[in-house]
């Protein structure tokens, strides 16, 4: 019995894959393929649905956090970018190189993946999977099951490890032939096609892209805080307003030693944090636009003339 690595999103496609080669005799030989799941979880996406995803198709399935590596060819891709700040050739590179690490090492003899000739338009086109598959150095020993017959025979089905007459021929972005596939496997749960990746949200994008330009070597609690938030700049300050409950909470959480933290004293209202890029001191100014920040997303506050204000200096690590 053959091994396989599937990088697993989670997604229709990646759960079509992993059903096609545990109930579908691809193998030349008799059995069942052997698969491990993988996924790669950075700042930008997290695994709860490719977790879910194979509890439902009982594929084993391992997590791996490749967040600084994922971060530092974000902020200067080779291959560049996409429509936003997604550097897809250079994401996909990237964790093809670290699943060979695994194969090599764990005895594995090819990977799989859902990408669909066409589905992507940076890194599903024939050019963009050959020179993923060049700079991955694993010409030849990618899988692609539901667009296998678009393209040349991976080595897997050249010497017999796959039957390719029992792979498809999928291309584009339509959705109809992997929706039949699913009724056909009964599978009735799966994501939309919405991606999941944060680098393709336009929003996130400019915040993004802001940040790098003055933070390069922003960190964790920097990329964390883009997700919540109204956010303002003054500089190199960045002012950052909660919009619920939760946002407070997931703020006062993230600040970190030297951040200024803002609420109100006497209404209900945001929780605010000041955070400091620059190498001088927080002007007076800045600080009072943040309190009026404060006051004027505090609904009951907005207005008022006897306003009052916390501020107190994050002791956090």
């Amino acid at each position: 019995m053959r091994k396989a690595i599937i990088l697993f999103s989670g997604g229709l496609d990646s759960i079509l894959c992993a059903k096609i080669l545990q109930e579908t005799p691809a193998y030349a030989q008799a059995g069942k393929t052997k698969l491990l799941g993988i996924f790669f979880k950075s700042y930008f996406f997290n695994s709860e649905q490719a977790i879910t995803a194979a509890k439902l198709v009982k594929l084993p399935l391992k997590v791996i956090d490749f967040s600084e590596e994922q971060l530092k060819i974000t902020k200067n891709p080779k291959h560049g970018y996409g429509k936003n700040m997604n550097p897809c050739i250079d994401c996909r590179i990237l964790m093809f190189k670290k699943a060979k690490e695994i194969m090599k090492k764990q005895g594995f003899d090819f990977i799989v993946t859902g990408e669909v000739l066409g589905e992507r338009p940076m890194s599903q086109n024939k050019r963009a999977m050959e020179l993923i598959e060049k700079e991955s150095k694993l010409k030849g020993y990618i899988l692609r099951p539901l667009c296998a017959k678009l393209l040349e025979p991976a080595i897997p089905e050249k010497i017999g490890w796959i039957n390719r007459e029992k792979m498809f021929d999928i291309r584009g972005r339509s959705r109809k032939k992997q929706i039949e596939m699913a009724k056909k496997y009964k599978i009735k749960k799966y994501p939309s096609p919405s991606g999941g990746c944060l680098l393709t949200d336009p929003e996130f994008s400019k915040r993004l892209k802001k940040l790098f330009q003055i933070c390069a070597k922003c960190k964790n609690s920097d990329i964390e805080l883009l997700k919540i938030g109204r956010h303002f700049w003054e500089n190199k300050v960045k002012i950052i307003v909660g919009r619920n409950y939760n946002e407070n909470k997931q703020i006062k959480k993230l600040a970190r030693k030297a951040d200024i933290l803002i609420e109100m004293k006497n209404y209900t209202g945001p929780l605010t944090l000041v955070r400091n890029y620059s190498k001088s001191k927080v002007k007076k100014t800045i600080i009072e636009k943040a309190q009026n920040l404060t006051q004027f997303y505090s609904l009951k506050a907005r207005g008022k003339r006897d306003a009052q204000f916390k501020i107190a200096q994050s002791k956090r690590k």
